[in-house]
């Protein structure tokens, strides 16, 4: 017996660690893939089975050996989007489209490039999300419809809270949702030895044992069984991907699923000395995973900073952590599904407001802003776009402004006049010559004096772009045509 557990001590010899962190993910990822499932408008038990397979599929194979991946909040908004739009049937084909794109990106090895995505456009998109998910789940924690739209979600909420300051069930509801997120929040500051409980689940056995004591008129979360919401896709479905607008939504659930996975992963890697990501490794397993759950009618997954910060911080050294996490999960939707019709639903919306508000980066922009306006500057119009247009617009509108910006940035351009006031007036152009510099180029250079011969020297030129070249040359001929000399032109070989 001793020789036998010594033998699975050699072969697991950081088992006790990587049990214990499993146990604090469970119970993490319990009310997150619920809630985050409910927000996103199918069956609670589809989150479920999409942090199960986060564990079992996703979790055995390489990339990044700490990262735990399942259902995420930042999904939330596209996801209820493309239910809305398409129907719960169309949203497996979503996404399996979309895991197989994720796959292919990550065997082209395109996923280091992920890397070069401007932190601000994810920042943005991230807080573009949390704005968003907040707005919605006020509504959901007073249990009132919410609008459609991010844009109207946000306009609309002063009569919303007028409407509930009129009912007392409504109230009551907001008053759970709110006492949800208080607790989420004070959870923080009790004895270390009691947060060993995560806060999101003592929150939700808190307001389950209100409700239920003192009867409060809550909604809760419609239970249909494990087996029953798991439906693959059919003929029918399939046939949507004839629909283009389908195609732009698989398009987005595969960006913004990778990039979120993989700035993740990134700060994950700060959090623990362990082997680092291998970027295109764990692409293929996002997408491994997320074909997976295509097959299944779940929600899509991605790699998710609070399940996985939990999973480094409770002492996980291995990838078996977040295996085992996954199987908790399973035996729970297996064996304890009458726990979920339990749950009251505003405290789910709580949770859900509370990680939106953590998605948006306060501190962040502000350093930006002080720092580096205009990394700021395109944070807030990507969150901006993304609450008043759409999620795969928004992000798309971020990535162009992030472009120009960048594109700006790397024209620098100086124009150096000496005149003597005798002889040829002497120019230098030094830096980058783009056409977004050339305006000021040519009003530089139009203003020379005109009845003076003149040396443009262009060898202190980086880079000189064909609409800038064609652009002095012709300024170098009408020059020339007044009847100076000819202007002298300096380029570098």
């Amino acid at each position: 017996m001793r020789s036998a557990t010594a033998g699975v001590r050699r072969r697991f010899p950081h088992l006790r660690q990587d049990f214990l962190a499993s146990v604090v993910v469970f119970l993490v990822a319990v009310p997150l893939c619920v809630g985050v499932a409910v927000a996103s408008g199918v069956p609670a038990e589809l989150g479920l089975v999409t942090g199960i397979i986060g564990g079992l599929v996703t979790g055995f194979m390489a990339g990044s050996s700490l990262q735990v991946s399942g259902p995420a909040a930042g999904l939330t908004v596209l996801v209820f989007e493309a239910v809305s739009e398409f129907g719960v049937g169309t949203l497996g084909v979503i996404v399996l489209a979309a895991g197989l794109l994720q796959l292919a990106m990550g065997l082209l090895r395109i996923g280091r490039w992920f890397r070069a995505i401007s932190v601000s456009v994810v920042e943005g998109m991230l807080c573009g999300i949390g704005l968003v998910i907040i707005a919605g789940q006020l509504y959901a924690a007073a249990g009132l419809k919410a609008p459609k739209t991010g844009i109207d979600k946000i306009v609309e909420l002063p009569r919303a809270f007028a409407d509930v300051l009129g009912s007392a069930e409504a109230l009551t509801s907001l008053a759970i949702g709110a006492g949800t997120i208080a607790v989420i929040v004070l959870w923080k500051k009790l004895p270390r030895r009691v947060r060993s409980v995560p806060g999101a689940l003592a929150a939700v056995v808190l307001a389950t044992a209100a409700s239920l004591g003192l009867g409060l008129p809550v909604a809760t979360v419609e239970v249909e069984g494990l087996l029953g919401v798991v439906q693959p896709p059919g003929s029918q479905a399939f046939a949507q991907l004839a629909d283009a607008a389908v195609w732009g939504t698989i398009i987005a659930f595969a960006l913004i699923a990778s990039a979120e996975s993989l700035f993740s992963a990134a700060a994950v890697d700060r959090l623990h000395d362990g082997p680092r990501t291998e970027y295109d490794k764990e692409l293929i397993a996002q997408g491994t995973g997320n074909t997976v759950c295509g097959l299944l009618g779940a929600l899509p997954m991605t790699a998710v900073i609070v399940r996985s910060s939990a999973n480094v911080e409770a002492g996980a050294r291995t990838k078996a952590s977040r295996v085992l996490h996954g199987v908790w999960l399973l035996l729970f939707a297996a064996v304890l599904p009458f726990a979920l019709a339990l749950i009251p639903l505003p405290a789910l919306a709580g949770i859900l407001v509370h990680a939106g508000w953590k998605l948006i980066p306060f501190r962040r922009l502000a350093g930006l802003w002080r720092d580096h306006k205009g990394e700021a500057v395109v944070l807030v119009v990507t969150a901006v776009a993304i609450v008043v247009v759409n999620m795969f617009e928004g992000v798309l509108i971020g990535l162009a402004l992030a472009v120009a910006k960048t594109a700006w940035e790397a024209s620098h351009v100086k124009l150096e006049v000496m005149d003597e006031g005798t002889g040829p007036v002497q120019a230098h152009l030094a830096g980058n010559a783009t056409f977004l510099r050339l305006p000021k180029i040519l009003d530089s250079l139009e203003s020379l004096p005109q009845d003076r011969p003149v040396e443009l020297d262009l060898s202190g030129l980086h880079h000189l772009d064909h609409a800038c070249r064609t652009a002095l040359e012709g300024w170098a001929e009408r020059h020339s045509a007044t009847g100076t000399e000819p202007v002298k032109l300096t380029i570098a070989a």
